[in-house]
């Protein structure tokens, strides 16, 4: 493939520079008609086994997506090792959670050619409710919120130099996630308080902010959360001392 430069209009048609755009994840251009993802290729994630474990068909039961969404589209949970060993981008899928704990929302880009009906999770056996309630709120935000899928937001990341979980986890997101945690008494881990956190206080990016990608907004509004991260680290210490994914406590063992 020609070798796109920076500044060049991204292949994927969206009209915005390749560097504020699939810079960083050009294993997906092959998803905008590049002939990449086939639909016997897009058929092979569809075509797996659905699985329920830990709490996931338990949450799937309980949420109403058309009702708290507007949207139609159903989830579809499956086995993360089995995706993984599909390969379909030459390299393992990256997955929140440790060992056999984790769990990735995989690109409806990948999925709509064979199933446009679900979106599609991939989790593993012993998968933590938080990582499962993290997953959820990234499907609902997509749905009816931000409208982002995970992982889309990297390279503007990269390109503006600011963190990639301010991006990827804007305002929206936030409130999904608050939401989750509550009506499934889930205890978040130590990533997750520090979103809910921000979301509580008014401080995570709206996805209107991202999707325009004004990069002096973006970039004010990220440093603004890192001085407020600074300002209230002392509080914040206090609220994820004791969760998992914490390193370094400083409470003290009996």
């Amino acid at each position: 493939m020609k070798k796109i430069g920076r500044n060049d209009p991204c292949p994927c048609g969206s009209g915005k520079k390749f560097k504020h755009c699939h810079l960083g994840r050009e294993d997906e251009l092959g998803l905008y008609g590049m002939g990449e993802i086939s639909m016997e290729m897009s058929e092979k994630i569809t075509g797996l086994p659905a699985v329920s474990y830990s709490r996931s068909q338990e949450m799937l039961d309980a949420l109403d997506t058309k009702k708290l969404t507007g949207s139609e589209t159903g989830i579809k949970f499956v086995d993360l090792k089995k995706y993984g060993d599909l390969d379909l981008s030459g390299r393992r899928p990256s997955h929140e959670g440790k060992g056999d704990a984790g769990g990735v929302v995989v690109n409806v880009l990948k999925t709509e050619k064979s199933d446009p009906d679900h979106i599609y999770v991939a989790i593993s056996p012993k998968i933590e409710d938080s990582t499962l309630v993290h997953q959820l709120a990234h499907v609902l935000d997509y749905l009816g919120g931000s409208g982002l899928m995970p992982g889309v937001t990297k390279a503007l990341s990269f390109d503006l130099g600011v963190p990639t979980e301010h991006l990827e986890h804007p305002h929206e997101f936030g409130y999904w996630l608050v939401y989750l945690q509550k009506k499934f008494d889930v205890k978040p881990d130590a990533d997750d308080a520090i979103i809910s956190f921000l979301y509580q206080n008014g401080m995570l990016i709206a996805g209107e902010d991202i999707e325009k990608q004004e990069r002096v907004i973006l970039k004010s509004k990220s440093d603004r959360i890192l001085r407020f991260l600074g300002q209230k680290s002392a509080e914040i210490d206090a609220l994820i001392c004791e969760l998992p994914g914490y390193i370094g406590s400083r409470v003290r063992k009996d």
